[in-house]
């Protein structure tokens, strides 16, 4: 499964809107991983793949990172859709990890440590 499939425009207005305006923890998080912030790595954010849009993606970790707010964990529809979404990234090669918004605000260099160690691990393994 290709993740360079053409991206409906809608998809592209609405990823670029989610840039335009993120969520306090997603401002956090992009500040502490954003040019190369995090030991160097690249990361994206807001990104459509896979009919979806990932909140920040790290190439070459093949690493996606999600943070959740309450419409995610909060719900049955919402464990279903984010179910579907860490499958179709798990086939095109990418790990997924989420974190609560509360667990950003809380402690932001956890989040990153944990981070730093899952990239780098597949970094060294691929």
């Amino acid at each position: 499964m290709a993740t360079h499939a053409p991206i409906k425009p809608g998809q592209r207005r609405f990823a670029k809107a989610m840039r335009r305006d993120p969520t306090p923890t997603e401002r956090m998080f992009w500040h502490g991983v954003r040019a190369g912030r995090l030991d160097g790595m690249k990361f994206r954010r807001q990104v459509p793949m896979l009919g979806f849009i990932a909140d920040f993606v790290c190439h070459d970790a093949k690493l996606i990172v999600e943070i959740d707010g309450w419409q995610h964990g909060g719900t049955v529809a919402g464990r279903s859709r984010d179910g579907r979404r860490n499958k179709a990234f798990a086939q095109a090669g990418f790990m997924t990890l989420r974190f609560a918004n509360e667990a950003v605000a809380e402690d932001l260099d956890a989040v990153l440590g944990e981070v730093r160690a899952v990239a780098r691990s597949r970094i060294e393994t691929r």
